[in-house]
């Protein structure tokens, strides 16, 4: 039995999920750039990020991924300042990869999924 989920998630605003059906890859941010990887979240992991990085963001999508689409290039990794590991690609986030888009409610105490999550 393995310890990984089946779907991992990155945080992306409407814009840059437009974006990315228009160009077919997802944009990359500046800590993407200076990290040299794409940082995901898990489901258990993502509305603890969103509260802490994307906090006032009034149009907050989750975008779920099956691991299965991009196991190769993606790493387990600890994050120091949260005592866990997460997932984090090595490669472009393409749209195909993109399960669905699920949008986050927020309010004044943080994001939570929505009904349709």
């Amino acid at each position: 039995m393995s310890d990984k989920p089946d779907f991992v998630y990155r945080l992306a605003t409407a814009a840059e999920w437009t974006a990315t059906e228009e160009t077919g890859v997802a944009p990359t941010r500046d800590v993407d750039k200076r990290d040299g990887y794409i940082h995901l979240s898990t489901r258990a992991q993502l509305i603890e990020t969103a509260n802490r990085h994307f906090a006032g963001v009034a149009d907050l999508l989750a975008l779920e991924i099956p691991l299965t689409a991009i196991v190769d290039q993606v790493r387990f990794e600890l994050a120091p300042k949260r005592g866990e590991k997460f997932p984090h690609l090595y490669g472009a986030l393409r749209r195909e990869h993109v399960a669905r888009a699920i949008p986050l409610a927020g309010n004044d105490d943080g994001f939570q999924f929505g009904d349709d999550a």
